[in-house]
């Protein structure tokens, strides 16, 4: 074979050790080296206890297609370590605070690269040197100062109970003075936010009718902080869950039941984890609902046409996709119909990761937001009503309806307020 310019030409016939490398075959010889490779902004990531896996990436791009913000934008772990191997700098990069890690790459990898590992592990290390987006970075110093990224007072987290109807009780355990069955960890938008407060109403008439036996830690309840681990605040998670363990600790309660995905995630997964911490026995309100179906007596019909929308949390990270969808099917009236990504494959409504907390930073690498995306395809199903289970999406998806010009086509209501309004509840009308 003949060489020029240190390429090797195509020869119609051409044959290396008997083997035939004839015509177009021959290209298997040109130079391949990739020239603006570097290591060292990749061993700067994978020194970071706990972000080791993303050395593991062999370029194979199934987290691509699955990767919510890339059908937004550019994006995936994939294109995280290229771009790193020739040149980026991840720990002073927008693309750090971009990843939701809503766990749907991980499904997929074959080389087991954990983005819910090396995320918060690099964010971390941002942190302390100063890179943080302004958003985030009020939210995690409310965290701390208030026990809520929210910054609201603590003697303001029960005030949402002063609003229900007389015979409505939610007992504080600080005065309960005995064992209950459950202690219900309402969370921080359950307890502040105006649209997180109408589930809490919800859960708590519900609740009642059933005749469960339960009580709230009122005032001594911190934010879950997983939202705020995930952001790369680690010692502030610490912190915020300390005081939640402590609190638990002193009162007797068979088990926990949170309004929440995050706070299932942090109390079950998170908390052991911790110098101190221990196991405790927790289901998302979901779950302990599934087994009072038959106790439901339900005195309204909602012929809707309804679609789910699965947390993250609840589903990818805790394996949890039938219970939601149990009692949808449950309530009088209700045709439950699918979105195309759902159950293990759902997407994302990009607050998770600290996104919550980060839609003015992100929106200026996306073409659109997550929870935008994901209200067009339910409004695609047909759907009247959306039906989620996690705080952070009620108002998300109000959002996203109001930005894509969907009001009036689509409602979004979370699953307690349908049970609620079924059973005959003072929840908003689903629209018929």
């Amino acid at each position: 074979m003949k060489q020029n310019d240190n390429r090797f030409l195509e020869q119609e016939e051409a044959f290396i050790d008997g083997i035939d490398v004839s015509g177009r075959w021959n290209r298997m010889l040109l130079d391949r080296v990739i020239k603006d490779f570097s290591i060292e902004n990749k061993e700067k990531v994978t020194a970071v206890p706990g972000a080791e896996s993303f050395g593991w990436c062999y370029q194979c791009a199934q987290c691509v297609t699955v990767c919510p913000v890339d059908h937004v934008g550019d994006y995936g772990p994939r294109k995280l370590v290229r771009w790193v191997e020739t040149g980026m700098d991840l720990f002073n990069d927008p693309n750090l605070y971009l990843c939701t890690t809503c766990g749907n790459c991980y499904r997929v990898c074959p080389k087991a690269v954990d983005m819910m590992k090396i995320m918060p592990a690099v964010r971390e290390e941002a942190l302390l040197e100063g890179f943080v987006p302004e958003e985030l970075e009020k939210a995690l110093e409310n965290s701390s100062r208030y026990g809520n990224p929210l910054g609201e007072p603590a003697r303001k987290r029960v005030d949402w109970i002063k609003t229900l109807e007389e015979g409505v009780g939610v007992p504080i355990i600080k005065s309960v003075g005995r064992e209950v069955d459950w202690m219900w960890f309402v969370g921080d938008y359950p307890a502040y936010h105006p649209r997180g407060q109408d589930a809490a109403r919800a859960m708590a008439r519900v609740f009642n009718k059933l005749g469960i036996d339960f009580a709230i830690l009122g005032v001594e309840e911190q934010s879950d902080g997983d939202s705020q681990r995930l952001a790369g605040e680690k010692g502030l998670f610490e912190q915020l869950a300390e005081k939640n363990m402590a609190a638990f600790d002193k009162y007797e309660f068979k088990e926990i039941v949170v309004t929440g995905p995050h706070a299932l995630n942090a109390i079950r997964n998170e908390y052991p984890k911790m110098e101190g911490g221990k196991e405790y026995p927790v289901r998302h309100y979901t779950q302990l609902l599934v087994d009072y179906i038959d106790k439901m007596e339900f005195t309204r019909e909602i012929p809707i046409r309804v679609t789910f929308h699965d947390p993250c949390y609840l589903g990818r990270h805790n394996g949890e996709y039938e219970a939601p969808r149990k009692l949808l099917k449950a309530i009088p009236g209700i045709e439950l119909v699918e979105m195309g990504r759902c159950k293990e494959n759902g997407y994302c409504c990009g607050g998770g990761g600290g996104g919550m907390w980060t839609d003015s930073y992100s929106i200026d690498f996306m073409k659109e937001r997550l929870s935008d995306r994901r209200v067009k395809e339910a409004v695609g199903t047909g759907s009247k009503i959306l039906a989620v289970s996690c705080p952070y999406e009620v108002s998300r998806f109000e959002d996203g309806v109001k930005a894509t010009n969907n009001e009036g086509m689509l409602i979004v209501r979370d699953i307690i307020e349908l049970i609620d309004y079924a059973m005959g509840g003072d929840s908003p009308n689903p629209v018929f």
